[in-house]
Formats: C-alpha cells, sequence, structure tokens
C-alpha cells in the first residue's frame, strides 16, 4: 500500500487529481466572486440611476466639443478630460490569436480624438514602436501623425497626450527631442502650473500638453515644451473584479484635493484588467464588467461629495457616450450647475 500511495503521488507528496480539483475549485470560486460583483454593480445602477450635473448633454459635434462651450469660458481645471486606456493597441498584435489579449481600443487615436477623446495613453519601446507588455505594434510615429492631422482639422480642441516607456523595456535614444520635433514645439503648451486655471483660448494657438514619463532618461524640465510625470498621476488597481475597482476608483479619488487646487492632472481608470489566475484571459469579455458603468461612477461621485475632484476619466474601448458624459459635466461646471 505504501509504494501504491507514492507511485500515485507527485514528487512535492500531492495528489495531481487533488491539485486538479484545487484548482477547478478555486476557478469555480472566482467566476462566482466575478458574477456577484457584476451583480451588485447593476443592482447599484438600478437603485440609484445615472443622474449628475450635465448628465443630459449631447454636443453637437463630439469631435469639436470644447469649442463649443467656448474656448474663452473653458478653463483647464475645470475640463473632465474623456481619455483611454492603451490608446494605440488598435492594431497591435496578431488578429484573432494574440491580439485578443492586449488590444484595449478598437478605434486609431486620430479616430479616438474625434470621437471626442482628449487624453491619449502611449506605451513605447526602446525601437520607438508602441507596445503593451511584450507586443509591439506601429511606430509612434503613426500616433503622433494623427495627433497632428486632428489638430489641423480643428481650432480649440486641447489634448493631454501622454507617452511612456513601458516596463521592461527601455527608453529609445534622444526620444524628447524626437518628440518635440515630430509635433512641432508651436502646438506644445510649456510645463507651467499657471496653465491649471488658464481658459483655452489664453493657451491657444498651443493645444498639446505632453507627458514624457521616461524610465531612466532624464525628466523634462518646467518651462519645457514636455511636461514631466508627475503632472498625471493615477493610482493603479489592478484586479479583474468589478465592484472592487469601482470602490478602488471612488476611494482614491476621495483622497485627491478639488481640481481648483490641484496642479496635477489625476486619472481615473473605469477599467479592469485580465488576471492569470483566471480562466478568461482576452481584455474586451473582462473590461466589459465594468465599461458600461461610467455614468453611475459619475453619479456616485457627486452623491458622495467627490464631483468637484473628478478630472481625467478613462476607459478601454471608448464609445461616443462616455465622451458625452465628460462633456456634459465640464459644461455644468462652466455654467456654474456643477
Amino acid at each position: 500500500m505504501a509504494a501504491s500511495n507514492s507511485s500515485s503521488s507527485g514528487k512535492n507528496g500531492t495528489n495531481p487529481l487533488e491539485a486538479m480539483g484545487a484548482f477547478f475549485s478555486k476557478q469555480v470560486d472566482r467566476r462566482k466572486l466575478v458574477t456577484t460583483e457584476k451583480q451588485a454593480l447593476a443592482t447599484r445602477l438600478s437603485a440609484s440611476g445615472e443622474e449628475f450635473p450635465g448628465s443630459e448633454h449631447r454636443p453637437a459635434d463630439r469631435k469639436r466639443w470644447m469649442a463649443e462651450l467656448g474656448a474663452d469660458r473653458v478653463r483647464v481645471h475645470q475640463v473632465v478630460w474623456p481619455g483611454t486606456h492603451d490608446s494605440a493597441t488598435n492594431k497591435i498584435g496578431v488578429p484573432l490569436v494574440t491580439r485578443p489579449f492586449a488590444q484595449c481600443q478598437s478605434m486609431s487615436v486620430y479616430e479616438q480624438l474625434s470621437m471626442g477623446t482628449r487624453v491619449i495613453d502611449v506605451r513605447i519601446q526602446e525601437e520607438r514602436r508602441v507596445c503593451h507588455g511584450v507586443l509591439a505594434t506601429y511606430p509612434v510615429d503613426v500616433v503622433l501623425d494623427d495627433v497632428r492631422r486632428f489638430l489641423g482639422e480643428t481650432e480649440s480642441e486641447v489634448v493631454i497626450l501622454e507617452v511612456r516607456t513601458e516596463f521592461g523595456h527601455e527608453d529609445p535614444p534622444e526620444f524628447d527631442r524626437f518628440l518635440v520635433d515630430k509635433l512641432g514645439e508651436e502646438h506644445l503648451i510649456p510645463q507651467d502650473e499657471a496653465v491649471f486655471h488658464k481658459t483655452i483660448a489664453e493657451l491657444l494657438p498651443r493645444r498639446v500638453i505632453c507627458v514624457w514619463k521616461p524610465r531612466k532618461s532624464p525628466a523634462p524640465k518646467p518651462g519645457g515644451p514636455l511636461w514631466s510625470a508627475g503632472y498625471l498621476k493615477d493610482n493603479w488597481i489592478d484586479t479583474d473584479l468589478p465592484e472592487t475597482k469601482f470602490e478602488s476608483n471612488l476611494k482614491f479619488l476621495g483622497q485627491q484635493p478639488p481640481v481648483a487646487e490641484r496642479r496635477f492632472f489625476y486619472r481615473v481608470e473605469n477599467t479592469v484588467t485580465p488576471k492569470a489566475d483566471n480562466p478568461v484571459l482576452c481584455v474586451w469579455p473582462v473590461t466589459k464588467r465594468i465599461h458600461g458603468y461610467a455614468r453611475l461612477f459619475i453619479a456616485e461621485a457627486f452623491a458622495k461629495g467627490l464631483g468637484d475632484k473628478l478630472q481625467v476619466f478613462a476607459t478601454d474601448f471608448i464609445d461616443g457616450d462616455f465622451v458625452d458624459a465628460c462633456a456634459g459635466v465640464t459644461k455644468a461646471r462652466v455654467d456654474g450647475t456643477a
């Protein structure tokens, strides 16, 4: 009997069948927890609704929604900036093979900007290619050309462009100068904390706040054409549980100063992330657990007295309704009703 027990056990003395059973039991428990949290958000939505100051607003032209509000009326700190997470991943990886594991947006950066997105999040590697983790896609030139194309088609829209070196990669050589040359210094708003209380009209004709976040290269300096990492902050909560992320976002937002007192941009990401210990690893089926609750988040932020702290609000797979919600709060602030 002793020999039989030994042969049916793994090298560490664990029965393989028992280990497999424990693994599947853990997966079942995890799926139950995900389902419970999804139901909890649905219940919150039914109970409290999605109304907040400006919630009824729909821009006549999302491509020019800032101009529609009046460049001489809108101050930088009043804007709720609709942003995208991993913005330049629309063509990353191999379609139907690796792309579903890394794609966070289905539109190009130009299409996102035209829909109303105003914060772009781009990660790069040594060869100046956009990447998400180990997967790379087109050169960052594609993104910068998209931004310039959008600027050429509009007059009063301001864009925050965040470019960072992806974790595990090195900074491209002399990338700060490359950014300035490609975007054109005439378009770049210099790093200056006075910007937060200026109107859009006072910034013109410059319309890009470019935040460069290198891993090892020197940080951009005050007064220069690029902004340093500390001017765009967030609290990244790495989870695939939607209500956990929702509550964490509210918690960390509550710890921030009001936008009128802030000298940096603070981002809330309405996203959840695939986890390795979960059988669902594709981005869309995971992030859609929270995707439809952006308006609920804004409504709860106002209900909890945090409406004056919301500033950059980002999502995966952005859509027009997300933009409208952000533009609506911005309008309410400008009109003095929020």
